[in-house]
């Protein structure tokens, strides 16, 4: 399935959104390229929307969820790809 939050992420004068898949990343490509998502909007397991472009995510069958699902959903679907928290060493 396909799910996004709500447009709430400032960034660059707009508000943004945060679209996953909790089934593969070759779902989620496809879900995006038939909503006109660039693939530079794709950032290791989701891809960044504009505020303008929630509304078609919607209407093509994303589910809206809370913020915080979105992390568990893809933890729970083993497709999370955090940021590395550590530095390299000096």
């Amino acid at each position: 399935m396909i799910y996004v939050d709500r447009p709430a992420w400032p960034a660059r004068g707009r508000l943004w959104s945060h679209l996953i898949s909790d089934v593969s990343l070759a779902e989620l490509h496809a879900f995006a390229e038939a909503l006109g998502a660039p693939r530079r909007g794709f950032d290791r397991d989701h891809y960044d929307i504009p505020a303008d472009r929630f509304p078609m995510a919607v209407w093509l069958g994303a589910y809206v969820v809370p913020s915080r699902d979105l992390v568990r959903l893809l933890r729970t679907s083993g497709l999370r790809r955090p940021k590395h928290l550590s530095r390299p060493a000096r």
